[in-house]
């Protein structure tokens, strides 16, 4: 692939530590592959650019790498962040979190989300933060069935840490908020886990906060049997969601239609409180709204934050997780604590 010269050595070495590259692409179709790895590399052009911010807090410990699958996939790993207060005071009181990164479904790892985690866990949490592997390598319920699996290890296994043993909060950005809205639709209702055929862990969803979800999958779906290249030339750039729907929605879409549509979701699962962030230039606002507005016709509790921005100032997609230095994303790590804090 031609894009694979673009990147320098020390792009290559940087990326790896945060994302797969071309390495599982050499099977697929060349153009979809291609588009793959032109999405991976913008992606981490621009988290690049960011991470002379980034920096682990004072007062944390960090067990890495733990295989929630034992098959060797460095997509089944998970770590866990702990406040070192926590751990040496003991007990099991620290609230728990489990982070869910985003990257349009083909990129990133937990690494990625690190720095976000460890501010997180300033605010008096544990943080599970979860691989699961990315497309091509699997499809969305691959995906759900790949945090299934972690989730299923963190309720046999959490006795072995000072947290809290009854209730976690999810939490997750763009694609990871997608995931983690169908994990808390899936813990919290035997009707929809068995609709999706998605094993469910047991533990007790108490909240959920999504950080710019991708929400709305009915348009992926519609997208399921046709040919994304002609889409792509009648309706103009498509984004790497669409071109992978394709094959990555295909199975969600063979089940009933229900299981992606808002409204429908809303009502038939008894969804926990909602956290959700965005702000006016995050070029997916609308899912979030559209997710707080299907929330709230059917009366479930939903805490919208759309942050407006002035002239001249930036903040857009996933700022929280992406720019924890920014004053904004102070104020959302303290009312992710306060969202959480109100449901112990």
């Amino acid at each position: 692939m031609h894009n694979d010269m673009a990147i320098t050595d020390e792009e290559r070495r940087k990326f790896a530590e945060w994302t797969a590259l071309d390495e599982d692409l050499a099977d697929m179709d060349p153009s979809l592959a291609e588009r793959i790895l032109d999405s991976r590399i913008g992606f981490a052009r621009g988290d690049l650019a960011r991470t002379d911010y980034w920096h682990d807090p004072e007062g944390i410990d960090v067990v890495e790498d733990i295989q929630y699958v034992d098959d060797g996939s460095r997509g089944h790993r998970l770590d866990l962040y702990l406040p070192h207060d926590s751990v040496v005071r003991g007990g099991r009181t620290t609230p728990v979190y489990i982070d869910i990164h985003g990257g349009g479904f083909v990129y990133g790892y937990k690494e990625l989300n690190r720095n976000f985690c460890t501010h997180l866990v300033q605010q008096g949490f544990a943080v599970f933060s979860l691989n699961y592997r990315p497309a091509p390598e699997t499809d969305f319920l691959g995906q759900l069935e790949d945090i299934s699996a972690a989730f299923r290890w963190i309720r046999d296994h959490r006795a072995d840490y000072p947290i809290a043993q009854d209730q976690v909060f999810l939490t997750g950005d763009s694609a990871g908020g997608t995931l983690a809205l169908y994990m808390t639709a899936i813990e919290r209702s035997d009707e929809f886990a068995n609709a999706i055929d998605i094993e469910r862990s047991g533990l007790h969803v108490a909240g959920g906060a999504l950080v710019s979800p991708l929400t709305d999958l009915m348009p992926y779906l519609a997208l399921c049997g046709t040919d994304p290249e002609r889409n792509a030339n009648e309706s103009g750039p498509a984004s790497i969601v669409e071109h992978i729907s394709p094959m990555f929605f295909s199975r969600l879409a063979a089940k009933k239609s229900g299981l992606a549509d808002l409204e429908t979701m809303a009502e038939e699962v008894d969804f926990p409180p909602i956290f959700i962030n965005t702000s006016s230039d995050d070029f997916i606002q609308v899912e979030s709204l559209k997710l707080a507005a299907a929330l709230a016709a059917a009366r479930h509790d939903v805490e919208l934050h759309d942050w407006h921005t002035n002239k001249g100032e930036t903040l857009g997609h996933v700022f929280p997780v992406c720019m924890s230095w920014l004053d904004e994303s102070r104020k959302v790590l303290r009312m992710m604590r306060e969202f959480a804090y109100k449901q112990l």
